[in-house]
């Protein structure tokens, strides 16, 4: 199960997870992407409460991450050793912003 809580803020929006993010629960995430980052230049992926991240989730982050190269800007926050361990495995530290 995911949780996605989202908050708009002008051109600001953060999108905090909780739960996991899997091949269920991406779909989910990727409608939040391709419908609100419209007119959006900040965006903050708040994982905080993110427990897993499969393949699918990575491929999420990666189109939210190249529509946001296109009108702004990306940042991960809060990841959990875990999930900054598959960044690393992936070569995604490389890719996303993380803080």
């Amino acid at each position: 199960m995911l949780n996605i809580e989202k908050q708009k803020d002008g051109s600001s929006f953060t999108l905090a997870l909780e739960g996991r993010l899997d091949t269920t629960t991406a779909p989910e995430l990727e409608t939040v992407v391709k419908d609100e980052l419209s007119g959006i230049n900040s965006l903050v992926v708040d994982m905080a409460k993110l427990e897993y991240i499969s393949s699918a989730g990575l491929r999420v982050l990666l189109s939210a991450q190249k529509i946001m190269n296109a009108q702004g800007s990306m940042v991960i926050k809060n990841a959990s050793e875990d999930i900054m361990e598959i960044f690393d495995v992936t070569g995604f530290t490389d890719i996303l912003h993380i803080e």
